[in-house]
């Protein structure tokens, strides 16, 4: 292959695509093979492969979970009866000692898993569930010499058709004015991806530690606007902030306006359901609700997720024992619903009945009466 041929690149909805399959660390892999499988038609599968193997090349371009699912995609790319281009990649990830054992541990169970088809049993599983299992604790991990032998007994391939990926790669000759030099000149990759997923290396290692900063207390001023800014200058930064659905909880505790940001980045996004659900069931508190109340004037919210929401609520007060904190819970419930209620947020005559119970058995406390007057008179 010349030297002087020119770099393929992605379109930018192959790009939001494969950004998309990557952040989804909740969805059972065979799931978002299927997905990737459904969106790349055959003939632009090596090219998205080759970015693939670019992002898993720097250990800290994707997170964990991103680093899975890609390994699932490029060993699943290509039939049992096909040679993948893959496989050298996949046996350098298998045995990279520099790696997390149960990252190797998962590539492993992807060669030596029969016939290698969307039945595996660790592709039945999430990103997350799989990190978050025993699996690979108690997995034994082969040398490569006897995990190629064992890759080929199992009748996939007899031999890799590329020894090595590296070397089928082109270098760019001309510089893209958009890519940093530096950049350009460490990359050996055979496609070329948008400036911002090389050259913002160091930006998205700073969102991430902000938001390692920002799960375990609030953050200063400063550093709010900071992740702010940086997330307005490249939202899908958002990706590779090590967001997950179960970290929600204390974002929203803790920086209640920065999990707005997140969430608003998000809201396109295929797991952005597990980060409702985490909403939803995360103990009722007036950060939550200012994080739904703020995000209901950002975004176009799910109504069923609005209800889900305002019923939990409900539901808290209803239960709480201790009266002084009940009473507490409940004027912040009603002053959150007026809110919604007087900016169009909901259609209350779809809760009206359950608002108006609500009003009438916490009518000693004068938020209450508000919004029941308020329900009267929009009847």
């Amino acid at each position: 292959m010349s030297s002087c041929a020119p770099v393929p690149t992605l379109q930018p909805d192959e790009r939001a695509d494969l950004l998309s399959l990557l952040a989804g660390a909740a969805r059972p892999l065979a799931d978002v093979v299927s997905d990737f499988l459904a969106r790349f038609p055959r003939e632009r599968r090596l090219r998205v492969g080759g970015a693939l193997c670019f992002l898993l090349e720097d250990k800290k371009m994707l997170h964990p979970t991103g680093r899975l699912i890609a390994f699932a995609i490029l060993h699943q790319s290509y039939s049992p009866q096909t040679a993948n281009p893959y496989i050298p990649m996949l046996l350098d990830g298998a045995c990279d000692e520099t790696s997390d054992k149960s990252e190797r541990a998962f590539v492993q169970l992807l060669l030596t898993s029969s016939s290698g088809n969307n039945n595996n049993e660790v592709l039945n599983q999430s990103a997350v569930d799989y990190i978050n299992g025993s699996v690979s604790a108690s997995q034994v991990l082969l040398p490569r010499e006897q995990l190629e032998k064992q890759y080929c007994s199992n009748g996939v391939q007899s031999q890799p058709q590329i020894s090595s990926f590296r070397p089928a790669a082109v270098r760019s000759v001309i510089p893209d004015p958009d890519v940093p030099q530096s950049c350009a000149n460490s990359s050996e990759s055979a496609i070329s991806l948008p400036g911002s997923m090389c050259a913002d290396t160091s930006r998205g290692a700073a969102i991430r530690d902000l938001i390692a900063r920002a799960l375990k207390g609030p953050l200063a001023p400063a550093q709010q606007e900071r992740f702010i800014i940086e997330l307005a200058n490249d939202p899908k930064l958002v990706y590779y902030c090590g967001m997950t659905p179960q970290k929600l909880p204390d974002l929203v505790e803790h920086n209640p306006l920065i999990a707005v940001e997140v969430l608003s980045k998000l809201i396109n996004s295929p797991d952005i359901s597990g980060y409702f659900a985490g909403l939803v069931h995360m103990d009722m508190s007036l950060h939550s609700m200012e994080v739904v109340n703020r995000l209901t004037t950002a975004v176009d919210l799910p109504t069923e997720f609005v209800h889900e929401y305002i019923t939990n609520c409900i539901q808290s007060c209803q239960n709480i024992k201790d009266k002084y904190m009940q009473n507490r819970l409940v004027r912040l419930v009603c002053v959150f619903l007026q809110s919604l209620i007087r900016n169009k947020i909901i259609n209350v005559q779809d809760l009206f009945i359950e608002v108006q119970a609500f009003c009438i058995e916490f009518s000693r406390i004068r938020e209450a009466a508000g919004l029941f007057r308020l329900l009267k008179s929009l009847e």
